[in-house]
Parts: C-alpha cells; sequence; structure tokens
C-alpha cells in the first residue's frame, strides 16, 4: 500500500491514498501519537478505530435505509455494529493525488443521491500539521453536507476542550446541548474519564489541547469551519482517545428534518464546504 509522507524533520504524518487517504501515522520527535496498526491493511479490515480519518458527506450515526432528506430519496446501508450508518462514504475508499498535492476522491450518486467531491490536503511545518478538507457539491440539486477527522490519539492523554456546551450521548442526543459539568467539563487539562461519548458546542479557539505526559509532548488543536463541533469518545476498551473536529452534531438528518441546532449544511450545486485543522506540537520535559 503506498504510503506518502509528510515531514518537518521532527513530526511526521504518513497517509495512505488507497486507504481513504488516511492519516496511518503521526509521529512527533520519534513518538507514535495515534493509534497504528503494524500492517496497513488493517485499515481496509478494520476502518472506524485505526489512524485519522476523513468523515463526509456525514459525520457520526444516521439512520440507514429508504428515507427522504431535502426532497431526495435516500437509502444507505448499515455499516457499523449498532446497524447504524456511520461516518459517511469516503474512509475506506481509494483516494487520487492531484498534480498540486491534494489527495481528492468523487462518490455519490448511489444511495446518496448527491454527487460530490472530497478533498483533502496535508502540510507539516516548524512543527504543526495544517489538514484542509473540502467538500464540493457535484449535482444539480442542493445536497446536505458535513465534514469531520476521525483521529485516535493514543493513550496515556490528558485532554482538554474549550467549550461551554455538550451533548451528553450520540447514540441520542437531545435537540439542544445542555452546559458542560461533572465528567463533560473538559476545560481544564487532564486525564478524560473512560466511557465518555459526546459533542461540544459553543467551542472556542484553541477548541482542544492534548498532553502526552511520559513522552513529553504537549498539542493545541484549532478548527476553522463555519460550524464547529468537537466530538470526543473513550471506548474503556480501547487504548487510544478519540477527537474529532467536525461541521454538524449528530444524528444530523433528524436535525436538518426538524431545524434543530447542529443540522447539516445545504449546499448549492458548485458550492463547497470547508474544514481547517491545525495541531501544532511543542516538547515539554517528560514525566
Amino acid at each position: 500500500m503506498e504510503e506518502v509522507v509528510f515531514s518537518d524533520g521532527s513530526v511526521e504524518v504518513v497517509v495512505l491514498p488507497a486507504a481513504g487517504a488516511r492519516l496511518h501515522r503521526l509521529r512527533a520527535w520519534g513518538h507514535d501519537l495515534l493509534r497504528t496498526p503494524a500492517d496497513p491493511a488493517t485499515h481496509l479490515d478494520d476502518p472506524f478505530f485505526w489512524g485519522a480519518y476523513v468523515m463526509a458527506p456525514w459525520c457520526n450515526r444516521v439512520e440507514p435505509g429508504p428515507q427522504q432528506l431535502l426532497g431526495q430519496p435516500l437509502d444507505l446501508a448499515p455499516n457499523f455494529r449498532d446497524g447504524t450508518a456511520i461516518h459517511g462514504q469516503v474512509y475506506q475508499r481509494p483516494w487520487d493525488r492531484r498534480p498540486d498535492g491534494a489527495f481528492v476522491v468523487r462518490a455519490g450518486g448511489d444511495g446518496w443521491p448527491w454527487p460530490y467531491e472530497t478533498s483533502l490536503r496535508v502540510a507539516v511545518v516548524a512543527g504543526k500539521v495544517r489538514l484542509e478538507q473540502g467538500l464540493v457539491n457535484r449535482s444539480t440539486e442542493p445536497m446536505p453536507a458535513g465534514l469531520g477527522l476521525h483521529p485516535w490519539f493514543l493513550r496515556p492523554l490528558q485532554v482538554a476542550i474549550h467549550a461551554e456546551r455538550v451533548f451528553r450521548d450520540n447514540t441520542a442526543t437531545t435537540p439542544d446541548p445542555v452546559p458542560v459539568e461533572g465528567p463533560f467539563d473538559l476545560r481544564a487539562i487532564g486525564p478524560m474519564a473512560d466511557g465518555l461519548d459526546g459533542a461540544w458546542s459553543d467551542v472556542a479557539q484553541p477548541a482542544a489541547e492534548l498532553a502526552w505526559p511520559r513522552s513529553g509532548i504537549r498539542a493545541t488543536m484549532r478548527i476553522a469551519a463555519s460550524t464547529v463541533y468537537v466530538v470526543a469518545a473513550s471506548p474503556a476498551d480501547v487504548e487510544a482517545i478519540a477527537l474529532e473536529p467536525e461541521t454538524h452534531a449528530p444524528q444530523a438528518f433528524r436535525r436538518l428534518r426538524n431545524g434543530e441546532p447542529g443540522a447539516l449544511a445545504v449546499l448549492e450545486p458548485g458550492a463547497e464546504l470547508r474544514l481547517v485543522t491545525d495541531l501544532a506540537f511543542e516538547r515539554d520535559a517528560p514525566a
């Protein structure tokens, strides 16, 4: 499987175009920071719990099967163990690399009736990783649209999410978020409790901080998009934490139908939704 490497000598990113243009590896000063499988082909066999992958044209769980959205018929197959259609359509498909260096893939026109193009541009400069994502509506009708990035950051890890409100359960979100409290109040950096799976809104910048005390590495995450959410999950049986920049809240089909906050964007033909994630790394004294 082809590996495309981006490096400034201290920080390195390895992208697999044939596996959804996902980040197979992220290293800082020789330390692996993503959950990276020994065999890159694992990303194709078990796509949801490794590396960092693009989510488009929606993120997180939506209902599968025949339905209507924006007056168009959808018929999405379930692809996750809970019977939902999760994380879009491009996380596992082969992507192409354009002469300008961007990774691109075209999809849609099937159970998702709108053709679209998704792009990813990676840059590593002076200890900072920039990930620029784009989603273009290539159909002749308005298209629902969402973008996200799903990294699995290795533990032991300390996390801060600088947000005032949260949807506390991504499997069955309420229409409106609630103020952060208890284990969902992550405004100060520290360990994240096991078993959380929520979506944070009213996000400040930097949106998040990460620290790996054993290796003495810290990072800040800044997110630029028309709307910003941070989804985080800390399953007890995975040696990593997901910390995901996204453009909408979970269960986004329902939100769009009902006019709830955090719904998918609606792109006119030819319009583009963008999401830019900056991860800035620095060294600290290891514990």
